[in-house]
């Protein structure tokens, strides 16, 4: 894949070509990864990737920006937590509220 310009355009984006490139857009935090599965917290919900021979190409928290080579399987995102951005409250926080 050539490298793209991404301007930090307003907004989630996520494109996936021929199933072995991964580009995404509104990307907050890399939660974990390895060459089995990608997990990252965008601006709309975790989202996680499920391949083979997963590798982070590119990363740019500050822009928001993160490119993936490897064979996906799988894309999948979880329930958003309430407000933008924000990370969800662990089962110790909401108790001891």
């Amino acid at each position: 894949m050539e490298d793209k310009d991404f301007d930090g355009a307003e907004g989630h984006v996520v494109t996936i070509t021929n199933r072995e490139q991964v580009s995404i857009g509104g990307v907050i935090h890399v939660d974990s990864f390895d060459d089995q599965e990608i997990i990252v917290d965008t601006d709309l919900g975790t989202l996680n990737l499920k391949g083979e021979d997963l590798h982070i190409k590119q990363l740019s928290l500050d822009e928001g920006y993160l490119e993936v080579e490897g064979v996906v399987n799988s894309v999948a995102y979880s329930i958003r937590p309430k407000g933008r951005g924000e990370r969800a409250k662990s089962l110790l926080e909401r108790i001891l509220r």
